[in-house]
């Protein structure tokens, strides 16, 4: 699924936007249908290193929105896994190379759509390449590979690069397959807790600042691993709540500007401490809703700027985490 953004912007203070705010939901459901229909802008093209990841993030909002069958399930399928590659991991894209980021975008999609069963019976390759091995196990053990035995970090590729969303990536994956004991379960833990700061929150690796978005993918890793016990939550809700600026939205750290897809990274980490009540659930469900397309449908970051699949899932992923009427729930996981 492409991440073009377009084609209109989010709703502006100087917008016609209606008195009671709504969800567009039919025009959100459209706007992702219409993504892989815009072949002919260079933007298509220029973010096919996403496109996988993107294909997740429609697939996800068109859930939530209640039109889970909006995406034709066997081409959904059939993409993933053109994406496979032998070692048993995935890429962006036919010919991209593997890497964790969309791996773990592959097995959510097929989990999603209840195909994770196809890792069995087919693959790119055809049956002949099933029957070398199940591929369910080459897919896990691969991601196992990816781990520092030393640190417990993992890496997102065969370069070596860690990274914590890499470490979340692969616990999502591996509990999302049923082989959560090929990796060592507490050595990862440990590498979280080195990441974590003396302001409640984690950085992308030890010693970096917090930020929002690598917040989410530790609190998520621990809670997969079942060690939540190890989070100060009152000094993690204190410093998540902070990111509510004046207008109701959130940002990722301190002095920066709000941007809707943090609805979902502060949200669904305030969600997993118990401290969701902390931020003021109005003001940030108003602020999301002004950033629709009102016409043609889709979020964007803020208000007047272009919408993209991105801040279109996160946002209304935020909504769910706040109840919003007629939304399915999200696992904040």
């Amino acid at each position: 699924m492409s991440l073009v953004s377009g084609p209109g912007p989010g709703g502006s203070a100087t917008s016609d936007l209606p008195d009671e705010l709504r969800l567009y939901v039919d025009q959100h459901v459209r706007y992702i249908q219409s993504l892989d229909t815009r072949k002919d802008e260079l933007e298509y093209w220029l973010t096919e290193h996403l496109r996988l990841n993107g294909l997740y993030w429609g697939l996800t909002a068109l859930h939530l929105l209640g039109h889970p069958d909006a995406l034709p399930r066997e081409e959904t399928i059939a993409f993933v896994l053109s994406c496979f590659h032998d070692n048993g991991g995935f890429g962006a894209a036919p010919g991209h190379d593997a890497h964790m980021l969309y791996t773990v975008s592959a097995v959510q999609i097929l989990a999603t759509v209840d195909a994770l069963d196809v890792l069995e019976e087919e693959g790119r390759g055809g049956r002949a390449k099933v029957g070398q091995y199940t591929l369910t196990r080459g897919l896990g053990l691969d991601i196992a590979n990816l781990q520092e035995a030393e640190t417990g970090a993992f890496a997102g590729d065969e370069w070596g690069e860690t990274d914590t969303r890499f470490l979340y990536g692969a616990l999502n994956a591996l509990s999302l397959l049923g082989l959560l004991s090929l990796v060592n379960v507490e050595r990862a833990v440990e590498y979280v807790q080195a990441c974590a700061n003396f302001d409640g929150g984690y950085g992308v690796s030890p010693g970096a600042e917090s930020h929002a978005g690598q917040i989410f993918t530790c609190v998520g890793a621990l809670t997969i691993a079942d060690r939540l016990d190890l989070v100060d939550r009152d000094k993690l809700g204190a410093w998540l709540s902070e990111r509510q600026v004046e207008g109701g939205g959130l940002n990722g750290r301190p002095q920066k500007l709000e941007d809707v897809c943090y609805s979902w990274w502060v949200l669904s980490s305030l969600a997993m401490i118990g401290r969701l009540h902390w931020i003021d659930k109005g003001k940030l469900q108003d602020f999301i809703l002004k950033c629709q397309d009102p016409q043609e449908g889709g979020i964007a970051d803020r208000p007047g700027d272009m919408v993209d699949v991105f801040h279109t899932v996160f946002g209304i992923a935020g909504l769910s985490l706040l109840k919003y009427p007629n939304l399915e729930e999200v696992d904040p996981v």
